[in-house]
């Protein structure tokens, strides 16, 4: 889908999105009947045989593998295809780059697919790695609440492509009138339709190279001493563990960009910042000055009468200037009030 939108094919990016919804939810939703029969077991490399006892979900998981690789006449097919030919036909060198790497993904697509399928299904559980035999006991196929949906989603994930696609992508249509927008230089679904049939069967080549690569070694009973000694032999081993860990994605990742951002958030937004410049200027900076101010104001009063008069009498003035402002006091210093005032403030300060 961000491929098309890539290459300016909003529409096929818009109908994928839609058909890639069907046999999406079916995988997920077939994944949860598995691990739900298999007592909440995810790794796939301890099951197997299962297509005896779960033929719906073996059926529904079928289909969405199939569909999800491209296949043809599925709803897959009618939309990432679409999506290979559209970058092929911009006649570019972005687009060709785009239309081997999306022609790569999708035979590791049919890889994977086809080896989820042959790993959880097919075979038997006669490893002793593989599941416990109190697993299988209680394995059971989903119940109707649940079949329904893989019934309903298998079923559009085989037609929806098919009869949607000359309506939403079909060159003329008028299906997304204004609302998706494409400048003329970009409008490459007509050279698309029109490319070579050759450059049209190169995806489905390669789908069927990745499906049947992982049919025959997940399946093929002479492929197992040789999977064995392939991963016992040092080099085996290293690129075992290279794919197994996820081509060591997470570690990179959090060792060389969410370490060094985390450190750098911590020291320079956390302490410096939140913790230090503005934790000063505000929480811990008014806390400060009204604890100093406070201690200032308590050691007027010692328990002297005079000091306490004083303070009064300060507070008292201070009110008065703030609400009637200096005019209040201004008469009292023709008296001679104020001289008076600081006389007896000097001799209270002595006491």
């Amino acid at each position: 889908m961000v491929l098309a939108a890539g290459l300016s094919g909003y529409p096929v990016a818009r109908f994928h999105l839609a058909n890639h919804a069907f046999f999406k939810a079916l995988l997920f939703l077939g994944a949860g009947s598995v691990i739900h029969a298999m007592a909440d077991e995810q790794d796939m490399r301890k099951r197997g045989g299962l297509v005896r006892v779960l033929p719906l979900t073996y059926t529904a998981r079928s289909v969405g593998s199939l569909a999800l690789r491209g296949t043809p006449f599925l709803t897959g097919f009618y939309s990432k295809d679409v999506i290979l030919e559209l970058a092929y036909g911009s006649f570019t060198l972005e687009g060709r780059f785009a239309h081997t790497l999306g022609t790569l993904a999708a035979m590791g697509t049919a890889f994977y697919s086809i080896r989820l399928v042959c790993l959880t299904f097919l075979g038997t559980p006669t490893d002793p790695a593989r599941g416990s035999r109190v697993v299988y006991s209680h394995v059971h196929e989903a119940p109707l609440p649940r079949a329904i949906p893989l019934v309903l989603l298998s079923l559009a994930s085989i037609v929806i492509g098919y009869t949607t696609r000359d309506r939403r992508i079909g060159v003329g249509t008028d299906f997304w009138g204004n609302s998706l927008f494409t400048l003329p230089a970009h409008q490459h679904l007509l050279n698309a339709e029109w490319l070579d049939t050759g450059v049209k069967r190169v995806p489905l080549v390669g789908a069927i190279t990745g499906a049947a690569t992982a049919a025959r070694i997940f399946t093929v009973p002479a492929f197992i001493p040789f999977r064995s000694a392939a991963v016992s032999s040092e080099i085996g081993r290293a690129l075992y563990t290279f794919f197994n860990r996820k081509w060591f994605f997470d570690k990179v990742y959090a060792e060389w960009v969410a370490t060094p951002i985390l450190r750098t958030a911590y020291a320079g937004t956390y302490q410096a910042r939140d913790r230090g410049l503005l934790e000063l200027l505000g929480p811990r900076g008014v806390a400060t000055a009204i604890r100093e101010g406070s201690g200032v104001v308590t050691s007027f009063s010692l328990g002297f009468l005079f000091r306490t008069l004083l303070l009064l009498l300060g507070v008292m003035a201070s009110l008065l200037v703030l609400v009637g402002g200096w005019s209040v006091i201004a008469p009292l210093a023709d008296r001679g009030c104020i001289r008076r005032v600081v006389a007896a403030a000097i001799v209270a300060i002595r006491l």
